[in-house]
């Protein structure tokens, strides 16, 4: 069975090879005289544009007729959006006349004959009719509240439609139908090019002349002409290098056009380097990165054909940088007594512009091209807007409110390939009955402790004054860091305050973090606790610069024997490096040292040898080691004290048994030390609610009761009878219990035991001592 797939696949690929692909051709009428559609300027309120094209003596048999109808419902569900954005009307030539008349009107004004209905309805008639049609009445809110409808005429007043819900009944298509006028009226234009070209191309296969669809000439509101369908051919030119790059194969410039030829993107090698150009027909609006080009050499290249190999470079996943710096931020924002809170990253034009003071137009906003309410409008630029409208939903909270932020925003950059870029920001305000300028102040300062940025001119952080309408004048600040602007803070103006509809003062900081992810900040966050303030003390290390190997003698043993090698491949087991998360000259002082590459069985030093090779031409460039990984012939005799200590040595280097004997009377002091300190007692102080059955129970009595459980870490406290209602009161008793040995629900267990007098226990309060 495989065997024959394998066949028929040839069989496939061979008459692929044969056949070329279509070209698709638009003509010009034999008469001479084009089809026109006049757009008329009422059509700008409802669906602006409009396009056009003439199927000329096509052939339909049941199964193409279906197959068309099918293709129109698939193209409205998908790139049509549900006709929300394109509507297809496709109508029998031969039953009407042009020019066609595409324009506007009110409903009332509208009577025509809907698709397979037996007599005429008016718009607004249609509308309550279609209500319960299970299909059409997902279209109706699309025009349902427009004071005027899209209708589409002849020139004898014959209705072909009213797009987008239905068409006329007088020009519907049928298996005899020979001319075959396809029409799409669109709230955009390029999605209308898009479906016109795809409906025409996929079945100008049936025509007279194969391939080839008849031009129609619409004319535009405001007097512009052209002609539709488009049918554009495009060129775009990618390398060879890059197709090999990403899909891991090693094919030449010449097959790979081959390739991309066989998947109908006729393609030739230009000559140029590695250039291959590409000839992108009007079926593949699809394509529309080097990625799309790409991805079809590999299906004609074929996924099972392409080889499985190990990736060349072997990495230890760990937290992004970026990431991990927000995290660490966050949590010492919060222990400075500010609340995290989350907000959507789109906005509406007014919350970063009007509300703030400012233009649209200075904004660098991205906007949203069909955004579904006014709330989502744009992509925020500032967090400032997003945490003052959480204050403004929470004014009755007590003061004073401090809320902070630390998320992305989104800014317009040209030399990125979509245009835009996010950028990681930090966001503080302060609401009080008084600005609190010098809490956020206090912040700022403390944030720069953290990130250990020192005050500074040019080598750390300082802030100047600055004019920002946001702000009230002359309390305003520009934040520079290392010369560079991050952000800024100061106290809000009114305008902004009363636009938020807030009615205290406000101080709020924002700036960017992205700008401490230097090399030093990267380092940092290697670490398990990397923002922590600077030591007083700080302990010089020895630069250890690179020098030829003279010995293979290292630290895991002498590496031109098979244990030394099998121990550092034990090492790099979960390592990428010789020494911490980059690339170091410590590699290139051990792979000096390996004369041969490493046999497979060793994996783990071979991926490591494999990948430190590929660092020979930039070796100078490497940062230099901290360690003395390389040891000499001859150990030195120094006796001195604060000589280096390997740390990597295996147990049989140097005098082991004195080693082992020091290290086990060090850990017998420590636990013997640690012995005598007195264990840690966790306490609690538990409030319990003991309830009687009614107000004739001997409230002395179940007291007395619940005084009498005794149990060792176990301490009764005060107490007092708190009334519930209708004359029964509940006793409420306090205690003292330690965590090891006393539970709430072992209370709660031996007291309800005393079934006479207690109806319940509940806990009413629980604090850690």
């Amino acid at each position: 069975m495989r065997s024959l797939t394998n066949y028929v696949l040839n069989l496939d690929w061979n008459w692929m090879k044969l056949l070329e692909a279509p070209r698709y051709k638009r003509v010009s009428p034999i008469s001479g005289e084009l089809q026109k559609l006049i757009v008329t300027k009422q059509t700008a309120a409802v669906r602006p544009f409009a396009v056009a094209a003439i199927l000329r003596n096509i052939t339909f048999t049941q199964e193409r007729y279906d197959s068309f109808i099918e293709l129109q419902e698939k193209l409205h569900q998908n790139i049509c959006r549900k006709r929300s954005l394109v509507a297809i009307g496709t109508h029998d030539l031969n039953t009407i006349s042009g020019p066609f008349t595409y324009t506007a009107k009110p409903p009332g004004d509208i009577i025509f004959k809907p698709l397979n209905q037996t007599k005429e309805y008016t718009a607004t008639q249609l509308m309550s009719l279609y209500k319960t049609d299970s299909h059409l009445r997902h279209y109706l809110h699309i025009i349902e509240d427009k004071p005027l409808y899209p209708i589409i005429y002849d020139s004898n007043g014959v209705v072909l439609s009213m797009p987008p819900i239905i068409n006329g009944d007088h020009s519907k298509i049928t298996l005899m139908t020979k001319n075959v006028f396809v029409e799409c009226t669109a709230t955009d234009l390029t999605k209308a090019k898009v479906v016109l070209d795809m409906m025409v191309t996929m079945f100008s296969e049936y025509c007279s002349q194969p391939f080839t669809v008849e031009e129609v000439e619409v004319v535009n509101a405001d007097g512009t002409t052209c002609k539709y369908p488009e049918l554009a051919y495009r060129k775009e030119i990618l390398s060879s290098k890059f197709v090999n790059q990403k899909v891991g194969i090693n094919e030449s410039t010449e097959n790979i056009a081959q390739l991309l030829t066989r998947m109908c993107l006729r393609s030739h090698a230009t000559g140029v380097g590695d250039e291959i150009e590409v000839e992108i027909p009007p079926t593949r609006s699809d394509v529309i990165h080097a990625c799309d080009i790409m991805e079809d050499a590999a299906m004609a290249y074929g996924f099972n054909n392409i080889t499985r190999t190990t990736p060349q470079t072997y990495t230890i996943a760990n937290q992004l940088p970026l990431n991990k710096l927000t995290e660490l931020l966050r949590h010492d924002l919060a222990a400075a007594g500010f609340t995290e809170a989350l907000n959507f990253a789109l906005c509406s034009k007014e919350d970063i512009a009007d509300k703030l003071g400012k233009k649209i137009s200075e904004t660098r906003a991205i906007h949203i091209s069909n955004p579904k309410t006014a709330e989502f409008q744009v992509a925020r630029t500032t967090l400032l807007p997003g945490l003052l409208k959480t204050i403004a939903a929470n004014r009755k909270m007590p003061l004073p409110l401090k809320l902070f932020e630390i998320s992305d925003v989104v800014l317009k950059d040209e030399t990125k390939d979509v245009g835009a870029r996010n950028s990681r920001h930090i966001c503080a305000v302060y609401y009080n009955k008084s600005p609190g300028f010098e809490v956020i102040h206090g912040l700022l300062d403390r944030i720069m402790q953290l990130l250990t940025v020192k005050p500074a001119q040019e080598e750390g952080y300082h802030i100047q004054a600055a004019d920002d309408c946001t702000f009230f004048p002359g309390r305003c600040a520009e934040i520079f860091v290392h010369g560079k602007s991050v952000g800024r803070l100061g106290v809000l103006h009114p305008h902004v305050i009363n636009s938020f509809e807030l009615t205290m003062p406000c101080s709020a900081l924002e700036m960017n973090i992205e700008t401490f992810l230097g090399h030093t900040a990267e380092i940092h966050l290697t670490h398990e606790v990397p923002m922590q303030e600077v030591m007083k003390h700080k302990f010089p290390t020895q630069v250890i610069s690179p020098q030829a190997p003279t010995s293979s003698k290292t630290v895991f043993g002498d590496l031109s024997t098979p244990e030394a090698l099998k121990a550092l491949n034990t090492f790099l087991a979960d390592k990428s490096y010789i020494e911490g998360f980059v690339a170091s000259q410590a590699d290139l002082t051990i792979f000096d040292v390996i004369t041969s590459p490493p046999s497979s069985t060793l994996c783990h030093l071979l991926r490591w040898y494999n990948h430190i090779k590929s660092f020979h031409e930039k070796r100078a460039d490497l940062p230099l080691v901290n360690k003395q990984f390389l040891l000499p012939d001859t150990p030195p005799t120094s006796t001195n004290t604060d000589s280096y200590v390997d740390l990597f040595g295996s147990e049989d280097e140097g005098d082991c048994a004195e080693a082992v004997k020091i290290k086990e009377r060090q850990l017998a002091e420590y636990a013997a030390k640690k012995a005598k300190k007195p264990a840690v007692i966790a306490k609690s102080s538990i409030l319990l609610d003991v309830k009687p059955w009614d107000d004739e129970t001997d409230m002395a009595k179940m007291e007395e009761c619940v005084r009498g459980v005794c149990m060792d870490g176990l301490l009764w406290g005060h107490s007092k009878l708190v009334p519930v209602g209708y004359g029964i009161k509940k006793l409420q008793i306090g205690c003292v219990v330690e965590d090891d040995k006393v539970g709430t629900g072992l209370l709660e267990e031996a007291i309800t035991t005393f079934e006479e007098y207690v109806q319940s226990v509940d806990v009413a309060a629980f604090n850690k001592i």
